[in-house]
């Protein structure tokens, strides 16, 4: 656990890093979902996840990135299916082993910095052959948790980055018609039936307002430098930023459920299908850099 006189946060190394509990003076802001065990064992997310090596759906079981084609297996082990049966939210979690390389704490920040080889598992690295290190750090201060993560080629072939995080954000005693968010985005992404992008966009600029009825499972571009989206209710405000490397966002808020996600992401989704100049590539030698931030107010 990583605690400051303000806020309270607890990552679990052994569930893909994920952040199972963020509390700001005794109250819980995160969505526990099916729990740590579930997450892990299956993919299904809860509470602040990493998504990798991709974030969102795939499009099908092959993908044509860095030069690679790659056909995934149909393994429930390894993948998480979506409703329609695609590749969801990169590689089960329970499939990747964190080595903690420092932990530390003193009046200003608590600290956790954790490595992951990619991947001494040969499963995974057939469905991703691109041989990496992918470092996370969390620092907590007194109103905010930071999370900063770099991703470095460990061969010499050249490795398409497309992960992400996916906070599911709550203001608990706060009735979610009452809850308000602003949406600092420039463009909305055309999604078919299946939330795949279509390669259509289009302007569109959101005023803050109450969430009242609404819901959203949108992908959105163009975002303000930095991006801060919030989340606030009740005398609370959850604000998210958008540092570095994270170009990209889905907000998910569905009808009926009590939390809201603005999530980064390094690439749009099913970026590894598409490919383009939206899907970063990181060639050896080099290291890509991504960050974000949820402060407390």
């Amino acid at each position: 656990m990583l605690s400051s006189a303000e806020i309270a946060v607890t990552v679990v190394v052994g569930a893909g890093m994920v952040v199972s509990s963020l509390r700001h003076r005794g109250d819980e802001l995160l969505d526990p979902r099916g729990g740590v065990a579930r997450f892990a064992a299956t993919g299904s997310t809860m509470g602040i996840p990493l998504l990798h090596p991709w974030a969102n759906r795939l499009s099908g079981f092959t993908y044509t990135a860095a030069g690679r084609r790659v056909t995934l297996p149909s393994d429930a082990s390894l993948l998480h299916l979506d409703e329609n049966g695609l590749p969801l939210h990169g590689l089960v979690p329970s499939r990747s082993h964190w080595i903690v390389e420092r932990s530390a704490a003193d009046d200003t920040q608590a600290l956790l910095a954790a490595r992951l080889d990619f991947s001494p598992d040969a499963a995974a690295l057939a469905a991703f052959p691109f041989p990496h290190v992918l470092r996370l750090t969390f620092a907590v201060s007194t109103t905010t948790l930071a999370v900063m993560a770099t991703l470095t080629p460990a061969s010499d072939v050249p490795v398409p980055v497309s992960f992400g995080f996916h906070p599911y954000l709550r203001l608990p005693g706060v009735p979610r018609e009452e809850w308000v968010v602003a949406l600092p985005v420039g463009r909305r992404l055309e999604l078919d039936a299946r939330q795949l992008p279509t390669g259509a966009s289009s302007p569109v600029r959101l005023a803050p307002g109450a969430l009242g009825a609404r819901a959203f499972d949108d992908a959105f571009t163009d975002l303000d430098t930095p991006a801060r989206f919030t989340l606030s209710g009740g005398g609370r405000t959850i604000a998210v930023t958008f540092l570095e490397g994270f170009p990209m966002t889905q907000v998910f808020a569905p009808a009926g459920r009590s939390f809201v996600c603005f999530e980064p992401m390094t690439a749009p989704t099913n970026a590894l299908v598409t490919g383009g100049a939206a899907l970063p590539v990181v060639h050896p030698g080099a290291t890509f850099r991504a960050a974000f931030s949820v402060h407390l107010g």
